[in-house]
């Protein structure tokens, strides 16, 4: 991955100003993780990765069985504690509009065929049938711990043959058919940059983070869900779609939300920068959630409701409901996840 070149503080402070003058503190954070960091990333070799792939790795930790991963980590009082969240009573989805029309992001649109309606005289009902290929860039879904094989293993060590033509054996969605109930974090990169919306390509390091839980004051901690918002939709509004490269996570942030604990890692992209900018890995957040940590992945929300909503409450933090479909041996699911304040 090749190094940003140095950029002067003066520059960055001229070319934030209008930001600045509306989000001040966020600015002063962004200036300083900007004017210290910028010029001094890590870059990472794929030996790098398969390291951290050991450390970061959650494997037995709930038993040589297990199938939950860091879903585990939500627990009963976990629960508890975050209906205790919902205040204002407001509810936000977190799904994008299906996606009908082919795209340079949507190869594969949603189908959506009539059976039968009211213009046919003798139908007594209206009737439909829905067709999506779910995986992609396009379409809001939960990636399940059967979803990602890495030297011939999943998640807790078990073997990739359980996943079959039939579907999965182990590890499929239907371990989550009693949904998740959690706090989530949403993590605002665009309003901590002071932008519309964050580039393809822009990485998020741990310093990025370490800014956001210091400016809003929250701490994120086990259980938690977190949600990165890099403004996708909304850049795609005003470009266009493109494919290939997207905001994200850079891999070295796996270890800081390792040392939080989180159950859930979701995005309104998929959650990792690409190109990760690291030769014979092409999606290491991916490789050390769902594979070592035992993550589940929420990919291709539609945060830009849930970004504007908490701006004005300048509430962080709340209620997250997602119900997948209960289908045994699938990969994952298409779903319409809520945050609740």
């Amino acid at each position: 991955m090749k190094k940003n070149a140095p950029i002067s503080p003066i520059v960055v402070i001229l070319n934030r100003l209008p930001y600045c003058l509306s989000s001040y503190v966020s600015c002063l954070l962004f200036l300083s993780v900007s004017s210290s960091a910028d010029s001094s990333k890590p870059e990472l070799t794929q030996q790098d990765i398969l390291s951290m792939v050991e450390e970061l790795s959650n494997w037995g930790r709930w038993g040589a069985n297990d199938q939950l991963g860091a879903i585990n980590l939500i627990t009963p009082q976990k629960r508890r504690d975050a209906a205790q969240l919902v205040r204002e009573g407001i509810s936000v989805s977190l799904a994008r509009d299906v996606e009908t029309e082919p795209a340079a992001d949507n190869p594969k649109p949603f189908v959506h065929t009539m059976l039968s309606g009211g213009q046919n005289l003798h139908a007594q009902w209206c009737s439909d049938n829905y067709s999506v290929s779910y995986h992609g860039f396009a379409h809001s879904h939960i990636d399940s711990l059967c979803h990602y094989v890495h030297q011939q293993t999943l998640y807790n060590g078990i073997s990739s043959k359980v996943v079959t033509p039939e579907g999965a054996t182990k590890l499929d969605i239907h371990n989550l058919k009693n949904g998740i109930f959690s706090r989530g974090i949403l993590i605002d990169l665009p309003k901590l940059r002071g932008v519309n919306y964050l580039e393809p390509g822009t990485a998020v390091y741990p310093e990025d983070l370490d800014a956001w839980e210091k400016l809003t004051g929250l701490s994120i901690s086990s259980g938690d869900v977190v949600l990165l918002y890099t403004g996708r939709w909304a850049r795609r509004a005003a470009v266009g779609p493109w494919s290939g490269a997207q905001a994200g996570f850079h891999a070295t942030s796996a270890r800081w939300l390792k040392t939080r604990d989180i159950a859930v890692l979701g995005s309104d992209g998929g959650s990792e920068v690409s190109p990760s900018g690291i030769v014979g890995v092409s999606s290491p957040i991916h490789l050390l959630m769902l594979h070592a940590m035992g993550v589940h992945m929420l990919d291709n929300l539609d945060l830009e409701a849930l970004s504007k909503t908490s701006r004005e409450l300048s509430r962080w933090d709340f209620l997250l409901t997602v119900a997948p479909l209960s289908v045994k041996g699938g990969t994952g699911s298409p779903l319409n996840p809520i945050a609740t304040f």
